[in-house]
């Protein structure tokens, strides 16, 4: 037996979002680095660059990721997703190299920086801008359970971050006159956003690769199954996986030989309807077995191919 699930809203217009803000943090923090010449100024507004190729690889996924199923993708085609959070970890890692190698250069080659107070006011208000659509996307991508809006919020929150290094770092020089200080922040910064870049592509790999669901939504099922075993049903052969926003479940649903078919199906559509409610917009496929016949003991392994 299988449940389908409803079409989501588009998330389109959320990405949309996104590029509005890059193309708007671009030009903001591209005139705070003119005006005072600060690396760490210049280091923000190359990662701003990267928040823009990010965001048109998240709407070209996201396009993607929400067609319909067909003949060729049976399961749809929400793995699209992955390759665009997989995307953006590679450049925020690439951001990082770029902010560190023009660190490094500044470092030996320290200059002076200009008009410091508007060109911190500039980046400031690019940072706000930054911060609030992060803050949108989190919350969306967490709440339709699509990683490309986390990832993209990430990548944000990753640049809010830089910018407050880089700000503290230009304001720093600003009251002690030390050079070396704008450089040595950038390079604090670079390492800090290394750790995000790691995350979002160790967890689209994840994906890819067919992951099962966290420990802690294995346990929310286990705790749905509790009920049912005192109802003399049983179960094994769980799997799960996760692909975009779509979650996947099947499940081996063992019962008494002497049920009919239709009380059989009935508890096996309690059980999936508990599921469904537990983890919203989940696939279920539950397959029925004698409980008594020794041959429903054979597929208890994941792959029924070892026997």
């Amino acid at each position: 037996m299988e449940e389908s699930t409803k079409l989501a809203p588009s998330l389109k217009p959320y990405v949309w979002l996104s590029i509005a803000t890059a193309i708007a943090t671009i030009l903001l923090k591209g005139v705070a680095w003119r005006l005072t010449g600060s690396v760490g100024l210049l280091s923000d507004a190359i990662e701003s660059f990267v928040n823009l190729a990010g965001a048109l690889m998240a709407l070209w996924m996201i396009t993607l990721a929400e067609l319909p199923a067909d003949d060729d993708h049976a399961h749809g085609h929400g793995k699209a997703e992955y390759f665009s959070s997989a995307f953006e970890g590679f450049l925020i890692l690439l951001a990082a190299f770029s902010i560190g190698y023009t660190s490094i250069e500044r470092l030996f080659n320290p200059r002076p920086l200009e008009a410091i107070g508007f060109g911190l006011v500039v980046s400031a208000v690019a940072s706000i801008l930054n911060l609030a659509t992060a803050r949108i996307l989190l919350a969306t991508g967490r709440k339709h359970g699509s990683i490309t809006l986390e990832a993209d919020a990430h990548h944000l929150m990753t640049d809010v971050w830089t910018s407050v290094g880089v700000i503290g770092g230009v304001g720093l020089v600003w009251f002690t006159g030390w050079l070396w200080l704008d450089p040595a922040v950038a390079l604090i910064v670079a390492a800090n956003i290394v750790w995000t870049g790691w995350q979002l592509m160790r967890r689209s790999a994840d994906g890819l690769m067919d992951a099962s669901l966290p420990a802690e939504k294995l346990e929310q099922i286990e705790t749905l199954l509790v009920k049912y075993r005192r109802e003399g049903i049983d179960f094994h052969a769980l799997r799960t996986r996760q692909a975009g926003n779509r979650t996947f479940v099947i499940l081996h649903v063992l019962v008494p030989g002497d049920w009919t078919v239709k009380r059989g199906h009935d508890w096996a559509e309690r059980i999936e309807a508990d599921i469904r409610g537990a983890l919203p917009r989940a696939h279920i496929t539950t397959h029925l077995e004698p409980l008594e016949d020794p041959v429903s003991m054979i597929d208890q392994e994941l792959d029924r191919s070892l026997f």
